[in-house]
């Protein structure tokens, strides 16, 4: 697993000081059905699962709710932390669990590319743009966003419940 720091706020994006983590080889090899694998795990763990798609292809974030997306199929690169953030590969099999605040883009994808994105039960998301002058309001509502009670990918062990601990 990966973690990735974003904890300034850039432009008009929050981010967070809880990190990104990226989990890779989720998925094991002799799956029949990789979305199915997904959605189960998510489901199992407290995160039901939304919808299948891929990452829309501007920057956006959310200030109600952690997300948590897991690629079924395909590659893509991904831009998080906004603008001039990190870019990241991702490709079948990895998982990334973004903090509530924090943006993410698709830079680009092949043809095949999908995801399944989940969040914790009980709660929706709303979509955000980076918009300067709305910093302040959506810091303080991304700041309300209650930890997660378990992790999309490892239930009550490791991830959220070690790298995102109440500071």
């Amino acid at each position: 697993m990966e973690r990735i720091s974003l904890p300034k706020p850039a432009h008009g994006v929050p981010n967070s000081h809880y990190p990104v983590l990226l989990y890779h080889h989720v998925i094991p090899p002799d799956t029949a059905d990789n979305a199915a694998y997904l959605e189960h795990l998510f489901m199992a763990n407290g995160w039901p699962p939304q919808w299948r798609y891929p990452v829309y292809p501007f920057t956006h974030f959310h200030t109600t709710t952690h997300e948590v997306v897991g690629c079924y199929a395909g590659a893509a690169r991904l831009q998080l932390g906004g603008e001039h953030g990190p870019v990241h590969d991702i490709q079948t099999g990895d998982v990334l669990l973004i903090p509530a605040g924090v943006g993410h883009k698709q830079i680009a994808a092949n043809k095949e590319f999908m995801l399944v994105g989940a969040y914790p039960a009980g709660f929706s998301p709303d979509l955000c743009r980076d918009e300067p002058a709305l910093l302040a309001t959506r810091t303080k509502a991304v700041q309300e966003v209650p930890l997660p009670k378990s992790d999309p990918v490892t239930g009550h062990n490791e991830g959220v419940v070690r790298y995102w601990a109440a500071p």
